[in-house]
């Protein structure tokens, strides 16, 4: 089980999230101590292979979207006079998604890249023979999911095994989206979260909460944070 701090009185140096949670229950003195996170920092391996992810420190999340508009830009470039720049940042196109909830709880959902890999294994495309590669694989050189446009056939089997519930089916098409990428290594989620609840990191299945869809994570939030007020 993952250590949980106790609740505690309001002190100097508590989180921005900790002190919304207290003036939310009208004055009352519920925190969630920083220490607590959703994914685990250590290291988790399958068939000798190390994965990364994204990891939600709840207790400092604001609910602010600036990870949406980072996610967006980069994987969504544009291309302005022959030169590759920045996208607009549409947050629709976002492969991390916040999710509000009442009482005041952010959940930003990402792709927890399971050691077991459920959504590969759901694809039944047949195994490329030069590559090895179903329409869904690990990327060669981040470990993060990707689809093969090319190969996919849209039958969401990956999408209906996903155990966040973060692949989401291109309306048009059926095929695969919304999937970290890690942005090449560098996920700028992490990077320009204004308030450092977001970090990169190896994967430990064993943490609580991990691989959740948003409404259990928001649940156990809720109870933690305000006693489970309906």
């Amino acid at each position: 089980m993952a250590h949980k701090e106790t609740l505690q009185t309001h002190q100097p140096g508590l989180s921005r999230r900790a002190f919304m949670k207290t003036v939310a229950v009208g004055g009352g003195i519920l925190v969630l101590g920083q220490g607590w996170d959703v994914f685990s920092v250590a290291r988790a391996q399958e068939g000798g292979a190390e994965y990364t992810m994204i990891l939600v420190d709840y207790s400092k999340c604001t609910g602010c979207r600036t990870c949406e508009t980072a996610c967006s830009s980069y994987n969504h470039p544009q291309e302005v006079g022959g030169e590759r720049m920045p996208g607009l940042g549409n947050p629709y196109l976002s492969n991390i998604k916040l999710y509000p909830y009442n009482p005041d709880a952010d959940v930003a959902a990402v792709c927890a890249m399971c050691p077991d890999n459920p959504c590969i294994e759901a694809c039944p495309v047949e195994p490329d023979p030069a590559t090895g590669y179903r329409a869904l694989y690990r990327h060669p050189e981040t470990g993060a999911v990707t689809s093969d446009p090319e190969r996919c056939i849209g039958c969401e089997s990956c999408a209906d095994v996903c155990r966040v519930g973060v692949i989401t089916p291109n309306p048009e098409n059926s095929r695969p989206e919304r999937m970290c990428t890690l942005c090449d290594g560098d996920p700028q989620c992490v990077a320009m979260c204004p308030f450092g609840a977001l970090t990169h990191v190896t994967v430990d299945t064993s943490r609580d909460l991990y691989a959740l869809k948003p409404d259990q994570v928001a649940e156990q939030l809720i109870g933690q944070w305000y006693g489970g007020v309906e």
